[in-house]
Parts: C-alpha cells; structure tokens; sequence
C-alpha cells in the first residue's frame, strides 16, 4: 500500500511538473505575441503619420495648380474623394487601399505641369512637389519598416508551437502588407540641376604657311 501510495505521488508531481512548464511556455509565448503585436502597432502609426502628412499637403496642391488647370474639375474632384477615403479609414487594410488609389491621382495632378509648363515656375506648386517627393521617401522608409515587424510577427504566430498558443490566446496572422502601388513608384522626382551649357566652339586655326623661297 505504501509503494503504491510514493508511486501516485511521483506520478502526480511529474504531471504537475509538466504542466508547470507548459504553462510556463504558454505565458513566455502569449508575452512575446503581445510585444510583437504592439510592435506591429507602433510601426504602423508611424506609417501613418506620413500618410496623414501627405493627405495634408494635397489641398495645398489642388489650389495652386487650379490657378492654372480650372478645367481639370474632373481631377481635383477625384482626389478630394480619394483623400476624403484616407482620412476616414478606418484600419490599416482600408487605409492602404485608399492611399494606392491616392497614388495615381497624386501622379496625375503633379503631371499637369506637362500641359500647363508655367506650372513649372510657379514657387508654391515646385515646394509642394519637393515636400511630396520627401513624403514619399519617408513613406516607402517607414512601409518597410512595417512590412518587416509585420513579417516577423506572422512568422512567429504560425511557428510551431507558437501557433497552438497562440490559438489559445486569441492571436492570429496579419495579412495586412503594406504593398507600394504602381503609381508610387512613379512619382516625378525633382531636378533642381540646372541645364548645362555647352562650351562655345572655336574654329580651328590653321597652321601659317611657310614664306615661300626666295
């Protein structure tokens, strides 16, 4: 009776020891998820304070370039829209598909310089096209910024045996990519080289003749 007694006791504490370390590794894991999940947070609100801060300069733009362009209505309505959908968004998916059409449009408005050349003149619209080429450096900076915390938290959620805890604790993979449209890799850079200037040519001399022999 007493041998039979040790063994149900070794038996309890070598299950009770096992199930310490489990849920040992449960609480190390579920740590770890809600650090890499609030990593994933903080590199996204950095995405979009430069989001917001394009969104900001794109009234400024329609304005100077109506001064020239009253006839593209048609344009500057469409990016009113589109930003007015930035703005009101509301999670990251539909924030990022609202910017990727914000994209082409931002592209059409600065390509009115094309039509309208005394657009390239103008001080106000060539500041807002450099203030917006450096929002989009710092945007394509801080998408992949993103795009690399997000990564690295999917990868965990989905390792196992992570992805048993992290079923448990209710976390799941993020497909919320931020992918650089089309039309944002072609934003016009700005050039403020200015055009060089050939050298004037001189015509060749000719070489003197001798005296001829007396």
């Amino acid at each position: 009776m007493g041998k039979a007694l040790i063994a149900v006791i070794v038996v309890v504490l070598i299950i009770g020891f096992i199930g310490l370390i489990f849920f040992g590794q449960y609480v190390s894991t579920r740590n770890t998820l809600v650090t890499k999940n609030e990593a994933v947070k903080a590199a996204w609100s950095q995405v979009d304070i430069v989001l917001q801060r394009r969104a900001d300069l794109i009234p400024n733009l329609v304005e100077t370039v109506k001064g020239y362009a009253k006839q593209e209505q048609t344009v500057f309505d469409d990016i009113a829209k589109a930003r007015a959908q930035l703005l009101s968004a509301g999670t990251p998916q539909d924030k990022i598909a609202a910017n990727n059409q914000l994209d082409g449009l931002v592209l059409k408005v600065l390509s009115l310089k094309e039509s309208y050349p005394d657009l390239k003149s103008n001080e106000n619209f060539l500041r807002l096209q450099d203030e917006l080429a450096g929002t989009e450096n710092r945007i394509a900076v801080e998408r992949k910024r993103y795009n690399d915390t997000l990564q690295d938290y999917n990868t965990y959620v989905q390792q196992f045996p992570h992805n048993i805890f992290a079923g448990w604790a209710g976390f799941k993979p993020n497909d919320a990519y931020f992918q650089a449209s089309e039309a944002s890799r072609q934003v016009p850079k700005v050039n403020f080289s200015s055009p060089t200037t050939s050298a004037p040519q001189t015509a060749p001399q000719t070489a003197p003749q001798p005296a001829p022999a007396r």
